[in-house]
């Protein structure tokens, strides 16, 4: 097959003009006679799930690393899944087959010996057998329960031969399928970030409770606390806030610039007032169990630095400050 010349191999643009015409096949099929075999293949990752069934990712060579990938991304988005090494399989690690567990075999020939020796043990083993190959007629994809097709009209390579289209098409499949299966889960950004609490990720799928200030370090005054006292307990715990309570209910916040526009108004009048007189009384909360994205959402919108953290009776858990969530990111 014959391309023009902007898919020329030999430039840059043109590999990844070829990749991404590689993509825009596999989408069109994605709508098209593929999508009811992909159904089948998300339903039956789904069944697996249900009955503590895993999901084991098989492949030689290119097609194996993209394979560790594609199990990652499933374990990371609530489909356990594990990655076997076809060659290692036949020498016992096929032992990781359990009853229930789906094997997704990857294989741009479908004719991949490793993989086709392990075929009667994968079918008798496994739940079901998916497969990803560029050639619907092969061994693999006529074995399997559901084969899914990635074909690509050629390799972004010179030569036509090494596998780099055709492994871009199994990696974007791959995708679909795990994110197919998590949407269908009802997976939320909560289950997310339990299985992401390293790094900034983690960071910004945290709950407000894992960053906030709780304890001895929560500013705290009562209505009748006169504000000489107020000033010193906001200065002494740094955080620009004191929390206004009563027998450990929020009764309301008194700010720095809540402060500040007080003095302005009233003076050195300001200094003789409560803490019941000068606070706000309807201040900006937060549950513990939002998620620290949200908070920041919160402080952004308001043009605030802090929350107060409250229980569903208003009692006062914490507070996170502005700078506690250095380093989130809005979702």
């Amino acid at each position: 097959m014959s391309f023009p010349a902007q898919y020329d191999a030999f430039q840059p643009a043109g590999l990844v003009r070829i990749e991404a015409a590689a993509l825009e096949a596999l989408a069109a099929r994605l709508e098209g006679p593929m999508a009811a075999p992909f159904a089948r293949a998300v339903e039956m990752i789904l069944r697996c799930g249900q009955s503590n069934g895993r999901v084991v990712v098989t492949g030689m060579g290119k097609s194996g690393i993209i394979a560790q990938k594609i199990a990652a991304t499933l374990s990371s988005t609530g489909s356990p899944a594990l990655f076997l090494h076809p060659a290692e399989a036949v020498h016992g690690d096929v032992g990781v087959l359990m009853p229930g567990d789906v094997v997704v075999a990857l294989s741009a020939s479908g004719e991949t010996e490793e993989i086709l020796r392990l075929l009667a043990t994968l079918k008798r083993k496994g739940d079901a057998l998916v497969s990803f190959c560029c050639n619907p007629q092969s061994t693999l994809a006529q074995a399997s329960d559901v084969a899914l097709d990635c074909s690509v009209a050629r390799e972004a390579c010179g030569l036509n031969l090494a596998p780099t289209a055709s492994t871009t098409a199994m990696l974007a499949l791959g995708d679909a399928l795990a994110v197919a299966v998590s949407l269908r889960k009802g997976f939320r950004a909560e289950d997310f970030a339990e299985l992401h609490p390293g790094g900034k990720l983690g960071k910004r799928l945290a709950k407000v409770r894992e960053l906030m200030h709780a304890g001895e370090e929560i500013p705290t005054v009562t209505p009748s606390t006169p504000m000489a006292d107020v000033i010193f307990e906001m200065s002494s715990k740094k955080l620009g806030i004191t929390t206004v309570q009563q027998d450990g209910r929020l009764c309301g916040v008194i700010s720095d610039g809540d402060l500040r526009r007080l003095l302005e108004r009233e003076g050195g009048a300001a200094l003789s007032k409560t803490a019941g007189e000068a606070m706000n009384p309807h201040p900006r909360t937060i549950a513990g169990g939002e998620l620290a994205a949200k908070a920041l959402a919160i402080l952004e919108e308001r043009k605030i630095t802090s929350l107060v953290v409250v229980d569903a009776n208003q009692n006062v858990e914490g507070i996170v400050h502005l700078h506690d969530l250095w380093g989130v990111e809005l979702i």
